[in-house]
Parts: C-alpha cells; sequence; structure tokens
C-alpha cells in the first residue's frame, strides 16, 4: 500500500503536468504517476540515469517539482536512494561545461535547482549528506562557487556545501578542498553585498538577467518584489558563507587563513540585516573564534571588533548573548584578560545585574564573578590596569556587588523605611530640578539617591537610572545615558522591558552613529508600546510619529547595500570627473596647436576670430563643469566640521 507522502509528491507533480500521459520512454511526469510503487522506483531510477544524457526542455520543469519535494520532504529517502544526486551533479557539471547547452531555451535554470535539491536533502540527514558526497556533486558545487554561472548559482552552493560539512562523515569530502573553500567563503562574505549591487540591484529593470528575475519572483510580482528578494538572497548568501566557515571553524581547522585582520574587522558589520534576523552571521562566527585559543588571540588584538561585541552586547540585538560570551570567554583566558579588559569592563558592568537572556540563567552573576576574579589585585595596588576608567568601573563594581550587599543586610527593617522615604524625597527634587532646566543638577541628585538606594528595591532605581539617561542626553554624553539605560533594562523584565529606557537608549545610539543598535531598540520599543497598548484598548493600535522617523531613519542607514551604494556612486564619480578633466586638457591641447600654428602662419591652419572665440567658451565651459565636480575642501570645509563637533 502506498504511503501518503509517495502520494503527496505525486500530487505535486501531477499539478504541475495536467497534459495526458505522453509516450515518451521514462518520462519523469508518467513515472510519478504509476500506481505500482515497485516499478515507478525502478523508472524513476532509470529517469535519473538518462536526464543529464537527454536534451529535454522539460527538464527545468522536472526540477521544479523536485526542487518543491525536497523543500517539503527532505527527510523523505525515496529520491536520495534512487540516484538524484548523482543526477543533480551530472546537471551542474553539463551546465559548466557545455555553455550553448546552457544558454539553450530554459537550461540556465538547471544548475540553480540542481544545488538548491542537494542543499536541501543533505540539511538535517547525515546519511543523505554523506550518500551526496559519494555521488560527487562536491566538485561541480565547487564550480558554482567559484562564479562559474552567477551570484545566484553561488548562493545554493554555498548553501549546499555548508550543510554538507555540518555532518561529521561528509566534512572530510568537503575538507579536500579546504584552503580554496575558506578563501571563496571569506571574499563571497566580505564582497557579495557590493556585487548583487553592481551586477543587479544597480542596475536598470531592463537590463537585469532575466532568469534572476524569474527565480526571485517565481514569476509573480513587479519591481519591488524584485528588490526585496534581492536582499534576502544576498544577505542569505553572505550568512550562509559564513555559516560554512563556522563549520571549518568549529573543527578548529584553518583558523590562520580565517584569522586575517581585515575579515575579522568587516566581520563585525556582517549581521544578516532585517531580512535575515535568523542568522547570527558575523557573531556567530566570532563567537566560534573565540572559543578556541587562537581565535581569542587573534581577536583579542583587535579593538575594533571588542568594541563591537561591546555595543552588540548591549544591545537588543536578538545575538546579544553570543557578543557577551564572546567577551567572557576573552576576559577569562589569562592571556587575553588584560588586552581586552580596558575596553569590555567599560561595558560588562552595565549588565552585572542581568538576571537571565534567553534560556540563560544567571547572567550577570558570571559577568560578575569573571570581571572581579582577580580585583583584589587592582584594590591592593599589585595591578594597574591602562585604562582608569576601568579601574574606576570595576571598584564601582565591587562597592555594588560587596560593599553595597554588606549594608544593606546590617540595616534595620526602620533604617531600610526611613532611607526608601529619603529616595523619593530626592527623586521628587530632582524631577523638580529637571522640569525648572537645571540638568545638571537633576543629574547629580539622581545619582545620590542611586547611591543610597538599596538593591532590593529595583523598580525605583530603574527609574532613578532612567531619568538620570535622560539628563544625560540632554548634557550631549549619550555614552553615560546608554550605560544608564542598559542598567535600567537589566533591572526591568525581559518580557515587559522598561519602554522609555529603550526609547532613550535608541536615542543616544543615534547620536553616536550607531544605526544598528539605534534601530534594534527602537523596534523593540514600538513592539512593546503595541503590545502594552493592545492590552489596555481594542482600538487600532499606532506607533508614535516619533518612533516611527527614528525608525525610518536608521532603516535607511543600515540598508544591506547602503555600502554598495556608495562605492559605486564614487567610483561613478570619479569616471565622470576623469572624462570631463580629460575633455578639458584636450581642448586645451587642440587650442595650444591652432594658435601655434596660426604664429607659423601655415595657412591652413588660420582659425578665424570666431573659431578662436568659440574655443575659449568651450574651454571655459569645460573648466566650469570640472569646477563643479571637484570639490576641494578649503578654510570653509574645515570650520563645517569643528562646527559640527562643538554641536
Amino acid at each position: 500500500m502506498e504511503s501518503p507522502q509517495l502520494n503527496c509528491k505525486a500530487n505535486n507533480t501531477a499539478t504541475m503536468h495536467s497534459q495526458p500521459p505522453c509516450s515518451k520512454p521514462n518520462c519523469f511526469f508518467c513515472t510519478m504517476n504509476e500506481p505500482e510503487p515497485s516499478i515507478r522506483r525502478a523508472k524513476l531510477s532509470q529517469c535519473f540515469k538518462e536526464m543529464p544524457l537527454r536534451d529535454d526542455q522539460e527538464h527545468v520543469l522536472v526540477l521544479s517539482g523536485l526542487w518543491n519535494i525536497s523543500m517539503s520532504q527532505p527527510d523523505d529517502p525515496e529520491f536520495p536512494s534512487l540516484g538524484i544526486f548523482e543526477c543533480m551533479a551530472k546537471l551542474i557539471h553539463r551546465g559548466i561545461t557545455d555553455q550553448d547547452w546552457l544558454f539553450r531555451g530554459q537550461n540556465i535554470y538547471i544548475p540553480y535547482y540542481a544545488a538548491h535539491i542537494i542543499g536541501s536533502y543533505a540539511m538535517d540527514k547525515s546519511q543523505f549528506a554523506e550518500e551526496a558526497v559519494q555521488s560527487g556533486v562536491v566538485l561541480p558545487l565547487m564550480e558554482l562557487l567559484r562564479g562559474k554561472v552567477s551570484w545566484v548559482e553561488q548562493r545554493v552552493a554555498v548553501r549546499a556545501l555548508g550543510h554538507l560539512a555540518s555532518h561529521e562523515k561528509a566534512f572530510e569530502a568537503v575538507a579536500v578542498h579546504e584552503v580554496e573553500i575558506i578563501n571563496l567563503a571569506m571574499e563571497i562574505a566580505s564582497n557579495c553585498l557590493e556585487m548583487v549591487y553592481k551586477e543587479f540591484i544597480g542596475i536598470k529593470a531592463k537590463k537585469r538577467p532575466k532568469h534572476h528575475c524569474d527565480l526571485l519572483t517565481r514569476g509573480h510580482g513587479g519591481l519591488d518584489l524584485q528588490c526585496r528578494k534581492a536582499e534576502e538572497w544576498a544577505s542569505q548568501l553572505q550568512c550562509w558563507s559564513l555559516y560554512l566557515l563556522n563549520c571549518f571553524a568549529c573543527k578548529v581547522r584553518s583558523l590562520n587563513l580565517i584569522c586575517k585582520k581585515e575579515f575579522l574587522r568587516n566581520l563585525c558589520g556582517m549581521w544578516g540585516g532585517l531580512v535575515n534576523l535568523t542568522s547570527p552571521a558575523g557573531v556567530g562566527l566570532l563567537r566560534t573564534l573565540c572559543s578556541s585559543k587562537t581565535g581569542r588571540e587573534n581577536v583579542a588584538n583587535l579593538k575594533h571588533v571588542i568594541e563591537s561585541l561591546c555595543n552588540v552586547s548591549r544591545s537588543s540585538d536578538d545575538w546579544q548573548d553570543m557578543a557577551i560570551d564572546c567577551l567572557l570567554l576573552l576576559v577569562k583566558d589569562p592571556d587575553t584578560r588584560y588586552k581586552v579588559i580596558d575596553v569590555a569592563a567599560l561595558y560588562l558592568v552595565d549588565l552585572v545585574e542581568l538576571r537571565s537572556l534567553g534560556e540563560r540563567k544567571s547572567v550577570g552573576e558570571t559577568i560578575t564573578q569573571t570581571l572581579l576574579q582577580d580585583y583584589y589585585k587592582i584594590k591592593y595596588g599589585f595591578l594597574k590596569l591602562k585604562n582608569k576608567k576601568a579601574e574606576r568601573a570595576l571598584k564601582e563594581l565591587w562597592d555594588l556587588k560587596v560593599e553595597n550587599r554588606k549594608r544593606d543586610k546590617l540595616m534595620s527593617e526602620q533604617d531600610m523605611k526611613e532611607r526608601e522615604v529619603l529616595i523619593g524625597k530626592l527623586k521628587k527634587q530632582g524631577n523638580q530640578k529637571f522640569w525648572s532646566g537645571k540638568i545638571e543638577k537633576a543629574c547629580k541628585i539622581y545619582s545620590k539617591a542611586l547611591d543610597l538606594c538599596p538593591l532590593h528595591i529595583r523598580k525605583e532605581r530603574i527609574v532613578l537610572y532612567s531619568n538620570r539617561a535622560q539628563c544625560y542626553l540632554l548634557l550631549k554624553n549619550p555614552s553615560a545615558a546608554i550605560s544608564d539605560t542598559t542598567r535600567a533594562l537589566c533591572l526591568s523584565s525581559p518580557v515587559s522591558p522598561h519602554n522609555k529606557s529603550l526609547w532613550r537608549r535608541s536615542q543616544a545610539y543615534d547620536m553616536k552613529g550607531l544605526a544598528k543598535e539605534s534601530l534594534m531598540d527602537c523596534l523593540m520599543f514600538i513592539n512593546s508600546r503595541i503590545k502594552s497598548d493592545e492590552n489596555m484598548t481594542k482600538r487600532t493600535v499606532r506607533i508614535p510619529e516619533y518612533a516611527a522617523r527614528m525608525m525610518n531613519k536608521q532603516m535607511n542607514a543600515t540598508w544591506l547595500f547602503g555600502n554598495a551604494k556608495s562605492k559605486a556612486d564614487c567610483s561613478k564619480k570619479e569616471e565622470r570627473v576623469e572624462y570631463e578633466s580629460k575633455g578639458k586638457h584636450q581642448l586645451q591641447e587642440m587650442l595650444l596647436r591652432l594658435m601655434d600654428a596660426k604664429d607659423k602662419g601655415f595657412p591652413d591652419m588660420q582659425p578665424s576670430i570666431a573659431l578662436e572665440n568659440r574655443w575659449k567658451k568651450r574651454v571655459e565651459k569645460a573648466g566650469r563643469r570640472r569646477k563643479d565636480i571637484i570639490r576641494i575642501p578649503g578654510d570653509s570645509g574645515f570650520g563645517t566640521c569643528q562646527k559640527w563637533d562643538e554641536i
């Protein structure tokens, strides 16, 4: 009796081929409609053997059906057991080696579907991955990875190789090409956004490759959908390249190749974008690298990478926990601790009261223990840090977690009540100073209240930290505002974070030019507002206008192709300047020759006065155009920068 899965596969393919049964031998669609399972399996096996050898325009339709089945039923063993991997490998190989065949009819779609099918079946099942590498899929996939067709095929090739490399038994077959794969994956991850912009997004719609447009939209949708899907696919190409690198890094392979300074710096900016939030992207690879000695030593030497990890650790990013892990691993290692603690301590001290992060509990206590593990050396003068701010931060942490706890334990109930009353009065005084415009005095009063506040009064401390953060914003001190808002958010519940602190931290990150962190906090703020409004009323929930403006600003700033567009625009401008400049010099040279000929009295080279005037006008016009294009900053430009710094 047939299984439901086989019936489903037959239905999927039958609906795509509504024509009556044909007389072709080993026709895939007729075979799928075969009611007898044993006969169907034999015919399918023969079909997979003959498909790469035949020239049939129905191949694309067949592969499209197989693609649907592999996506919906990736664990079904029927097709892998009948030779689908060998068939797909041969089809890719034919497409790469026979260009005439590839560009005939719809064959251009075949390498994409074939590589996608391999990746889908190799995703979860180790057995399928082993069968795939034994069928020789690695070499054809490597050809696609080298860019023999286009970035669209590169995307599915790197996906398939990543899934194969994630399985223990298939990894060694992929690792045969280890050095080349590492270099290609790093190059793709670093340059794929520029490549996709140059080859698709940045060109006119009429010039975009038709098969790219069809694959992106599946034949439905216009330019809007094309651009959205291209952005999503470009992000996936980058993230899957990082996933492939991560497979090697997990096995502590080729770390010296991966840990190149320039690549590690670029890695911090690879975050998947809003279209691909499910991938840890660059932070995920850094987390794997920090698990090994070699990786930690290379990461610890790059201040830019450490600062980027610190910013993610104090944001609403989904991968905040990975950034915290990276920093803790670096601080715990005696060989890297004092390379990073001068920077990391300033950020991690704000997270010491973080109770939970996802499924992890007592995150704050872990951070506290890691930072204070040898604080006694600093306290008693046996050790000094390079950064005095870091020393003060550790002292503040010691006072908060050790001295204040002792103070609170020794305090009687009566003293505690009196302290709470005093804190309430100080908070009111601070609010009065704030609303009267005396921001600095309000800030000092809030600080005094925080020093006196017992640790268990979390709600009061949240409000005081958030209020002081608002003061810092008005005083143009975004770093201090981020610190206080982060502390307020750590004290609040992860389920319902403190809304005002989220918004204020988003503003502070905006002031520092950290668009991604600002956007994440803004989105979290809007989401929290919507949830609270839904609980209070059933009417339509509206996003605050100020939040919508901030979201729009930061989404534009973090657009996946933003840097690629800037580079393309600069390149076009340079080409234009060079062309205009060259044109001016040609005109000048021609005029000089004419004037020289006039002086020498050649009869055929004597320009009239009108001709000379025309040449002069053309030279002046070319000069003006060049002047408009090339603007060399002088004193006014420097003055503008100074003014901006003062603001």
